[in-house]
This record gives C-alpha cells, sequence and structure tokens, in this order.
C-alpha cells in the first residue's frame, strides 16, 4: 500500500471537499480510520481523490433533519483528512486509510455533476487541530485510562498496556475516540468537543455511562 504524509500547513487546507457521509464513521486530527470502499460513487471519489490532493471530507449523515434533493441532510461539522494508504482487492473494493488532518464546518452543499457531494468548508474554527500538541497538559489521563481499563474488564478485553501508556496523550484521546463503539450522536459530540480536554472529559462520561448500562457480562467491544 502506498504512504503519504497528512497535509500539516492551514495554509494548504482546501475550501472544497468531496464529502464522504457515513454514519457512526468519526474522524479526528492524526487518528487514522480504515475504510472498505465498494459503491460506485465513492470508488470514483477515490479515484479524483488520488489524482489531485488526496483529501476528503469524512462527516456524519444528520438523521435528524429531513432528506435533501442531495440525500441525506449532513451534521455542521466533519473532518478532513487525507488518504494515506490505499490498497485493492480483486473484487473491485478499495481499502483506505484516512488520516485525520483537521476539524471544518460546512459552508454550504455545492450542486455538482460528480456522483458523490462536495462542500465548501472553513477550517479556521479549528486552527488549533493542526497543533499536535495543543491541549494535551490539560487532559486527566488517569481517569481516561481508568475508564479505558473499566470498559475493557467488563468486555473480557486485552489490551497492549505497554503501547498505550507509551502514546502521546492527543494520540491516544483521538484512537480511542475513533475505535469507541458508540453511536452517531455521540460520535457527533466527541468530534465537536471544543479542545481535547473536553473531548477526553466526554469520552470518559460516554463510557462510564454505558458501562452503568451494561448486563454483568458486557456484550460491547472496541471496532
Amino acid at each position: 500500500m502506498a504512504k503519504h504524509r497528512p497535509l500539516i500547513v492551514p495554509a494548504d487546507a482546501p475550501t472544497v471537499v468531496p464529502v464522504f457521509p457515513l454514519a457512526e464513521a468519526l474522524l479526528l486530527p492524526r487518528a487514522e480510520l480504515p475504510l472498505n470502499i465498494f459503491e460506485p460513487r465513492y470508488l470514483a471519489m477515490i479515484d479524483d481523490a488520488l489524482a489531485g490532493d488526496r483529501l476528503i471530507g469524512m462527516i456524519q449523515p444528520d438523521e435528524s433533519q429531513p432528506e435533501g434533493e442531495r440525500g441525506p441532510a449532513l451534521f455542521k461539522v466533519g473532518c478532513l483528512g487525507r488518504i494515506s494508504q490505499f490498497g485493492e482487492s480483486g473484487d473491485g473494493r478499495y481499502l483506505v486509510t484516512l488520516t485525520g488532518i483537521c476539524r471544518f464546518t460546512v459552508v454550504e452543499e455545492l450542486s455538482v455533476d460528480t456522483p458523490y457531494r462536495q462542500c465548501r468548508i472553513d477550517v479556521t474554527p479549528f486552527a488549533q487541530d493542526f497543533d499536535a500538541s495543543a491541549g494535551e497538559d490539560a487532559v486527566d489521563r488517569t481517569s481516561l485510562l481508568k475508564a479505558l481499563a473499566a470498559f475493557l474488564e467488563a468486555n473480557k478485553l486485552e489490551a497492549d498496556w505497554d503501547g498505550i501508556e507509551q502514546a502521546g496523550t492527543e494520540t491516544l484521546v483521538n484512537a480511542l475516540s475513533v475505535m469507541s463503539p458508540y453511536g452517531a450522536l455521540e460520535k457527533q459530540a466527541l468530534l465537536e468537543a471544543k479542545d481535547l480536554k473536553s473531548r477526553a472529559e466526554m469520552l470518559v462520561a460516554i463510557t462510564q455511562m454505558m458501562l452503568a448500562r451494561m448486563p454483568g457480562d458486557g456484550e460491547s467491544s472496541l471496532q
């Protein structure tokens, strides 16, 4: 698989991007999101992105709003990602990994001839996303690891604790958010958290609430 470094310069962020609406899919800065692409319109989107800047906007459909002419309504905040790994399967699918760059707000959806949707976006409200260390010192890492340990124990899962303890705080918070088995609304809340501290606190709170509702033997697992 080909690998490319993610874009890290705010001035290089595009103003128009193809968007991939996918429920319960969360992308965050510098986290990775694997995708299995098989619909023709999204295969075309990947082809076009690979021929250009390799950038795609991940965004969730907003099921609380009525569907429009172009498909499901979209949430107003998504995350820009670069295709950092790409491969093809034997049956015509694309196996893609996106690496998150920064969040964005949707300014407007454009009327386009492409089979996939495109939006005008603004990354300026999330300028801090370009700084990998922004807000790390404010995160209560101990509480985060405690919640993770409780989740793993309840679900009878094992983890590479040496790797977890060595991971940077941003990497840990965002990777756990991306991998979390929570629903679309919870993932959108994690995406829209104003800073890393808020996201970590929200992740801990959601995990604690889920654990409180679980049966004794646990039924959920990290994706």
